[in-house]
């Protein structure tokens, strides 16, 4: 018998991983809850693990590939005969295979493309096997499209009306374009004309800066506002130097007990209500080679400041070794983004994250005072209460010791008169 061995979700926005390095190799011995393998995911490298006992066999996929998620990468069998026999299966297999690629080579040398118009019923189609993490599933027969475009017929029928590029259309996690990943790309907007341009060349995205982009699409429908303060930073960065503390963990404390006073930040917009959570998480945007980050702080307003001291020095190891999990990064209540790092940047803008009300963003200090810019979904947040926002957060900066030691009490304000 052969167990399957699928690639999971490893994270919320993750529609494919790319297999970094097998740790295991066919015909090895494998225990149940034993790595096999290494995949980069949108947001770190993770380990699949061997849910059964056995020997691991093929065919398995291929190293430095984009594979979609619930895809299977390889098999677990109960015996070494069986893994024999796969090899040779294998083998067999891979030999028809490019035979049949030199005969339909020669056969096709001159053969031209049918036209986009013509009926999708008339291409040629290919198999493509979809699995779940609990059970194999049986292939699916599915249209290719021109130079190795996967998509479902009524989806190539919707671009053509639209106007839209398959080449340019993300797949779907199965790796193929349905109906909303081309409706997705009509609401998009229109993609540059390359052609006009000089001679160019694609670069792939990597997983994490797909899932960026993707995020960040995914916020066009967001009704933001900015409200922009000078606020002083030379107390609250002279305690840090003082106290050894981090300037960004002490940043967060005072977001989080803002919040916590103004309630309304730590909602979010849903089309039945707002959700007012329970507790302050703030997510810390993080500069990475290739991407950015967003570790998530839990229960900043409420927990002792020595305890987040040790969360963000745990955080910020797992993000030098590329070893965040998905609870590391999700579910953050408030984001916080400070280029203050360069000294060049008085002010920017910073986009609302989906499951948030607002964004604070920070550039660097200039005579003992910064930028300080609140993003807003205004289907939550009023002008006025950022206003009282940055009111609050004055008073922190101004007088930051109180920020190690003041915790917020576990009840939260009464939201008497709040839309929350």
């Amino acid at each position: 018998m052969r167990n399957p061995i699928t690639l999971p979700t490893l994270s919320d926005t993750m529609e494919t991983g790319r297999l970094i390095q097998w740790l295991k190799q066919p015909g090895d011995p494998v225990n149940k809850g034993e790595v096999l393998a290494e995949v980069e995911t949108d947001k770190a490298v993770m380990e699949v693990e061997a849910f059964h006992d056995g020997f691991l066999t093929g065919p398995v996929a291929q190293v430095e590939e984009d594979i979609p998620v619930g895809t299977v990468i390889g098999y677990i069998s109960d015996s070494p005969q069986q893994v024999q026999q796969d090899h040779a299966d294998v083998t067999e297999s891979t030999s028809v295979a490019a035979k049949g690629e030199e005969t339909k080579e020669a056969h096709n040398e001159h053969r031209v493309p049918p036209p986009a118009e013509q009926n999708v019923t008339e291409e040629e189609p290919v198999v493509f096997a979809t699995h779940s993490a609990s059970a194999p599933q049986a292939p699916v027969t599915l249209p290719i499209g021109w130079q190795g475009v996967r998509a479902s017929p009524y989806a190539r029928g919707l671009a053509h009306e639209l106007g839209i590029d398959l080449h340019q259309v993300n797949a779907a996690s199965d790796g193929v374009i349905h109906a909303p990943q081309v409706l997705s790309a009509a609401l998009a907007g229109p993609v540059a004309d390359l052609e006009a341009g000089p001679a160019y060349r694609y670069k792939l995205f990597t997983p994490m800066h797909k899932a960026v982009a993707n995020s960040m699409i995914a916020t066009l429908s967001t009704p933001t506002f900015r409200v922009s303060a000078r606020l002083p930073l030379a107390p609250l960065t002279a305690m840090a130097r003082e106290q050894q503390q981090s300037v960004t963990l002490l940043l967060a404390r005072a977001c989080a007990l803002c919040v916590h006073k103004h309630p309304h930040f730590n909602a979010v917009y849903t089309p039945h209500a707002l959700a007012a959570r329970e507790q302050v998480d703030v997510g810390i945007a993080v500069d990475v080679p290739g991407g950015l980050l967003t570790p998530v702080l839990r229960d900043v307003a409420r927990r002792p400041f020595d305890e987040l001291t040790e969360d963000w020095r745990i955080l910020r190891d797992k993000i030098k070794r590329n070893r965040l999990a998905p609870d590391d990064y999700r579910g953050a209540t408030f984001y916080l983004s400070n280029l203050g790092v360069f000294e060049q940047v008085t002010h920017f803008d910073a986009i609302v994250p989906l499951g948030a009300a607002a964004i604070l963003s920070l550039g660097s200090e200039q005579d003992g005072q910064a930028e300080f810019t609140l993003s807003c979904d205004h289907r939550v947040i009023f002008g006025a209460e950022a206003a009282r926002f940055l009111e609050t957060l004055l008073g922190y900066l101004s007088t930051p010791e109180s920020l190690a030691t003041e915790s917020a009490n576990h009840n939260q304000p009464s939201s008497k008169g709040e839309k929350p």
